[in-house]
C-alpha cells in the first residue's frame, strides 16, 4: 500500500449524483482489490442509502445547528461549514486509525459552501496530503445546453483555482442520455471549437452573450480539460476515475492493492 492514501474530493452542483458515485467507486475499488474509506462532510444530508464509514454528523448535524443558534436552512448552513472547519483535526485523527488505499469525501450538495468558504480551504488542507485531487461532476440536466456546460465549467475552474489541487471532469448519469446527446456533449470538452459554435448557435439572449466572454475567459486561463463519462447505476467510467487518479497519485504507475482483488 502506498505511504498515504490518495484523497479524492467529489463535488459539484446540488443533485449532480455526488453520493452514489463515491458509492460506486468504492464498490468498483473493492472488487479490483484496493480498500477504501468513505467520509461525508455534508451535514445535512438526509440520504438513507449511504452509510459513510467516517461522518461528519457525529460531530455537527445540520437540525442542530437550526435549533442552537435560531437559523434557517441556508444560514445554518453557512454556519455548519465553519463549525465542521473547528471539528476537522478530530476527523483527521479518525481517518488517521484506518489504513487504506483511498479516501473518497462526499462534499456538501450546495458547491458555493465547499468552494468560496474560507472554512472549507481549512477543511480541505487539513484532510490532504500529496496524494489529493478534485473530482468535479457534470449534472447532464445543466451540461445538455451549451450555456449551461460553460457554466460548469466555470465552477470546475473556480474549485480548481481556490484548492489548487488537481481535477478532474466527470460526467455524470450517462445512463439517462441518448446516444447523440452524450456524444454532442462529449465533444464540447474536447477542445476542438464545438462548444464554442454550440454557444454561437444559441438564441441571442444576455445569458448566451455572457456564456460566449466566459468561455473565452477560461479558454484564455487554461486548456480545456476533457469531460469522463460516468454511471454511478451502470458502472461505466469508474476505471477511467481510476486512471486518472492514478495520473495523480502514482505519475501514471498503478498503486500496488492492499488485498488481492476479489474474485467475480
Amino acid at each position: 500500500m502506498a505511504e498515504e492514501p490518495g484523497t479524492l474530493y467529489f463535488t459539484g452542483t446540488a443533485g449532480a449524483g455526488k453520493s452514489s458515485l463515491v458509492q460506486a467507486f468504492s464498490r468498483w475499488l473493492e472488487t479490483n482489490g484496493y480498500d477504501s474509506v468513505t467520509v461525508n462532510l455534508d451535514p445535512g444530508s438526509e440520504a438513507t442509502d449511504f452509510e459513510p464509514d467516517v461522518d461528519i454528523r457525529d460531530w455537527v448535524r445540520l437540525p442542530d445547528v437550526m435549533t442552537e443558534y435560531n437559523l434557517g436552512p441556508n444560514g445554518a448552513q453557512v454556519a455548519a461549514a465553519d463549525l465542521i472547519a473547528l471539528k476537522v483535526f478530530e476527523v483527521r485523527r479518525t481517518l488517521e486509525e484506518f489504513r487504506t488505499d483511498y479516501v473518497l469525501v462526499d462534499t456538501p450538495g450546495q458547491v458555493e459552501l465547499f468552494a468560496f468558504r474560507e472554512s472549507s480551504r481549512a477543511i480541505v488542507d487539513a484532510l490532504s496530503g500529496e496524494r489529493s485531487m478534485v473530482a468535479f461532476l457534470f449534472d447532464p440536466s445543466l451540461a445538455k445546453t451549451a450555456s449551461g456546460f460553460v457554466s460548469l465549467l466555470l465552477l470546475s475552474a473556480n474549485v480548481e483555482f481556490r484548492f489548487r489541487l488537481p481535477t478532474v471532469n466527470l460526467l455524470t448519469k450517462t445512463d439517462l442520455l441518448p446516444p447523440e446527446k452524450l456524444e454532442e456533449i462529449l465533444a464540447w470538452g474536447d477542445g476542438s471549437g464545438r462548444l464554442a459554435d454550440a454557444v454561437g448557435e444559441e438564441s441571442p439572449t444576455p445569458d448566451v452573450q455572457l456564456s460566449s466572454e466566459l468561455l473565452r475567459a477560461i479558454e484564455a486561463m487554461a486548456p480545456m480539460t476533457s469531460l469522463t463519462p460516468t454511471s454511478s447505476k451502470a458502472g461505466t467510467g469508474l476505471d477511467d476515475l481510476y486512471r486518472a487518479a492514478q495520473r495523480v497519485f502514482g505519475g501514471g504507475e498503478d498503486l500496488e492493492p492492499s488485498h488481492a482483488p476479489t474474485e467475480p
